[in-house]
């Protein structure tokens, strides 16, 4: 039995596989105006779609849906069946509020009512 497959096979199934990959995807990652759709992604970084993407470089951020998830710096790694793959240099999650600089204790009171 042979594996081996026609150039035109091979491209229509990769073609399928991107689609259903694209369709199922809510991730999208936007570096500076432009915005890119999320195939696939893992602890080590995400790919996306080459015949739409340059090899992005640099910082980047990554939503899913409207949510900000990550602020990353990225490198291009390799293309391969019709994906580029980006790797995390740096993944930094991103948060709706600032950051506290001291210890709030978990049954500390939230605020303080007045005598009415």
């Amino acid at each position: 039995m042979s594996t081996f497959l026609p150039k035109e096979v091979q491209a229509g199934l990769d073609a399928a596989r991107i689609a259903a990959l694209r369709k199922s995807s809510r991730l999208r990652v936007e570096a500076g105006d432009e915005m890119y759709r999320v195939l696939r992604m893992w602890q080590g970084g995400f790919t996306v779609e080459a015949a739409v993407a340059p090899h992005l470089r640099g910082l980047v951020d990554l939503y899913d849906g409207g949510r900000h998830l990550y602020q990353c710096l990225i490198v291009a790694s390799e293309e391969d069946a019709g994906e580029i793959r980006y790797e995390f240099k740096r993944a930094t999650e991103a948060h709706d509020r600032a950051p506290l600089d001291f210890y709030r204790a978990p049954d500390a009171p939230i605020a303080l009512l007045g005598k009415g």
